[in-house]
């Protein structure tokens, strides 16, 4: 090497990874965590549940779970909040031209029916109101009702056009909740009916009664 060469350096390989891909990583590790806690919610309920069994089933330590969740009260808001999201969003899908809302009901809730047999759709009805913080319930209550909202005037739209015949729309629509939050108290993956086969046959049943006579 002469006297005015340079040595040449070897790359550094850096061991931290991109932004985007640390990003990806958190997500995928919140998920697991939110995974586990919910079946867990779903087994032995919420205050039968500890952050240590969670932390152990997931091979880490109970501190590393307040990296991605603040409190188990905040993990279970989340699981909660997942299962009603999915319902309002299907409870929100727009109606197809010429389908009347007997149509429409049945389709929402067949997908309503098979988000209860779901780990989060489960965690909405296995675990009760009031073991969220209040400000978690008062945001809970609130997907509830515009849910609720979207359901009962889907009714009203088959009332109106008369596929559907009902005495009273908010007892009728109380009905077909009730009934289809019922499913995740009872459902177990692995029986003998698939969700899609529980949300066929319960929404059939339902639906018989709505019917105009002799259509």
């Amino acid at each position: 090497m002469g006297s005015g060469e340079q040595p040449q350096q070897t790359a550094v390989s850096s061991p931290w990874q991109p932004a985007a891909a640390r990003d990806g990583e958190r997500l995928r590790k919140r998920e697991a965590v939110l995974l586990t806690a919910v079946r867990s919610f779903n087994e032995h309920g919420f205050h039968a549940t500890s952050l240590d069994h969670v932390a152990e089933t997931l091979n880490i330590t109970k501190p590393t779970i307040y990296h991605y969740f603040a409190s188990k009260d905040e993990i279970l808001f989340e699981c909660t909040r997942r299962g009603l999201e999915r319902i309002r969003e299907i409870a929100a899908s727009g109606r197809r031209p010429g389908e009347t809302g007997r149509a429409r009901l049945e389709a929402m809730m067949r997908d309503y029916a098979v988000i209860m047999t779901e780990d989060f759709g489960k965690c909405v009805t296995r675990v009760a109101d009031h073991e969220l913080t209040p400000e978690s319930r008062r945001k809970q209550r609130a997907i509830k009702r515009e849910i609720d909202a979207t359901v009962r005037a889907t009714v009203e739209e088959g009332i109106a056009d008369g596929s559907i015949v009902a005495r009273d729309v908010r007892l009728l629509t109380f009905t077909v909740t009730g009934a289809l939050n019922w499913i995740a108290k009872w459902y177990e993956p692995g029986g003998r009916y698939t969700p899609d086969e529980v949300a066929a046959e319960c929404v059939a049943m339902l639906v018989d009664g709505l019917a105009p006579r002799g259509g």
